[in-house]
């Protein structure tokens, strides 16, 4: 049975006679350091074009400590969640982890890519309670690149794990703590996202981002940020998990970057994967919706006196959106195993780490472009409360989620302060215009349901048509909110 677990990791290099600082008094008062040492023996696989190394995903047979086992590592954000199976005898990729890389893998089979062997030597810091607050691993890797038994390479490194027992800031201020102390006697932070990476000699890409300016390097990495999120949902699905929110918000911003930041990319190879990241985000649009609305139906009901829900209400809506949303997801689950998606998989992993661009990224067009999305979401949101055409209002909300995104990507540029100013602004125009949308939405999903209720022996629509009168006046009172934030 596949077991989860998060984690975080700092990586570092260090040379082979670097002496590891003292890491005493990190600890808090009653609390004490934990030596020990394992030899460690890992298998790592993917596909021979290493499609899972582009995707930072990691899956591997390891054998020789207490996390033994097959092991597959998705990041997300600043972490990684790692799924772990129990050794088997077999050296094949267990079907339940096979399946679940089938998307990053773009349908290719996965064989043996290197063979590491670790001399490790390990530090945990623990709490008076005996809570984990972080582990330091000194390892020793010898490794081999499977097909190729010249090339081989050894080097150390010191891994930095935040631990799982206490309040993550705490854990987290003694990680930034050992961190500090470890590059103060020498210590670099790697540029190597494992330790495959580096064994393959596969992070020339992260070495040209390095070389790039840094408003290309911005740029990059938050495009690399949701390939991340978008990555990590393909896996939460076909485990059936529900990423569908986190895997439409990443594919959000990243169109946003396309639109936003266009000039400075290839426009042909820009519009085709928009088109492609539209589609899959429309597939997965049918099952958040339901999802979302099956939630606020729900709400709405119980909020109504008992003696005006009138029938099966709140079956009625639940057994149709819950069979609209199952239908839906099974649509899901086909388009990821399609080919049209491993394409988009195929163009994402390229773009991550070396976009196309076609002008030179500086800060003063990073800064030009986000001034550029800002002025068009005021000038929409001016437009649209003048207006009575709903569709208005909804252009206006994503130009706001474009500005708001840009402003958070060119946090680098602007600075700190001003990059969450911005960002606040809109994000809460982007909200009130959201209520409306949803608002809108709601009234028509509840003028269809009513319609089936009356048609129904023994149902009855007038739930439905007090439902639809009370979304109609949400979305009254958003429109004025929204004409209040018109500066």
């Amino acid at each position: 049975m596949v077991s989860t677990q998060r984690e975080r990791e700092d990586k570092y290099d260090v040379g082979l006679h670097f002496m590891l600082p003292d890491l005493g008094g990190l600890v808090p008062a009653g609390g004490r350091i934990e030596a020990g040492a394992a030899n460690l023996s890992s298998v790592y696989y993917d596909t021979d074009d290493r499609d899972l190394l582009r995707q930072h995903v990691t899956l591997r047979r390891r054998t020789g400590d207490t996390d033994g086992g097959w092991q597959l590592k998705v990041p997300a954000d600043k972490a990684r969640t790692e799924l772990t199976l129990p050794p088997a005898d077999r050296e094949a990729v267990p079907d339940e982890l096979a399946t679940l890389v089938t998307g990053v893998a773009l349908g290719k089979p996965l064989h043996e890519v290197a063979a590491l062997s670790t001399v490790r030597r390990t530090q945990r810091l623990l709490d008076r309670g005996e809570q984990l607050l972080a582990e330091v691993a000194d390892d020793l890797v010898h490794a081999t690149v499977a097909g190729d038994v010249a090339v081989v390479s050894e080097w150390r490194e010191v891994d930095v794990e935040l631990g799982d027992g206490g309040e993550k800031s705490r854990r987290a201020k003694v990680a930034t703590k050992v961190g500090k102390r470890l590059t103060k006697a020498g210590a670099r932070p790697s540029p190597h996202a494992s330790k495959l990476d580096r064994a393959l000699a596969a992070n020339q890409h992260a070495r040209a981002a390095d070389a790039r300016a840094t408003a290309e390097r911005v740029l990059t990495e938050y495009l690399d940020a949701q390939v991340q999120a978008i990555v990590a949902g393909d896996v939460w699905l076909r485990r059936g998990l529900d990423p569908i929110h986190s895997t439409r918000v990443g594919i959000r911003r990243f169109r946003s970057t396309l639109r936003v930041f266009g000039k400075l990319l290839d426009p042909t190879a820009g519009a085709k994967l928009d088109a492609e990241l539209s589609w899959y985000a429309g597939v997965l649009g049918e099952v958040r919706d339901r999802q979302v609305q099956r939630q606020r139906f729900a709400e709405k009901v119980a909020d109504l006196p008992g003696e005006l829900v009138m029938g099966p209400v709140a079956a009625r809506i639940e057994g149709d959106l819950l069979a609209e949303q199952h239908r839906h997801r099974g649509h899901a689950m086909e388009a990821i195993d399609s080919d049209r998606y491993r394409a988009l998989m195929a163009t994402l992993a390229q773009w991550r780490t070396d976009p196309p661009f076609t002008t030179p990224a500086d800060p003063r067009s990073i800064r030009k472009a986000t001034r550029k999305a800002g002025r068009k979401a005021n000038k929409r949101l001016t437009t649209a409360v003048a207006d009575t055409d709903d569709a208005a209002l909804h252009r206006a909300r994503k130009a706001a989620k474009r500005a708001r995104y840009a402003a958070e990507l060119a946090r680098p540029v602007l600075g700190k302060k001003k990059s969450k100013k911005k960002a606040a602004k809109y994000k809460k125009i982007q909200t009130v215009l959201g209520e409306h949308q949803d608002s809108v939405v709601a009234a028509e999903t509840l003028r269809t349901l009513g319609a089936r209720a009356g048609s129904t022996p023994g149902e009855n629509g007038f739930a439905f048509g007090l439902l639809y009168g009370l979304e109609l006046q949400a979305a009254q009172r958003a429109r004025a909110d929204a004409t209040r934030l018109v500066s």
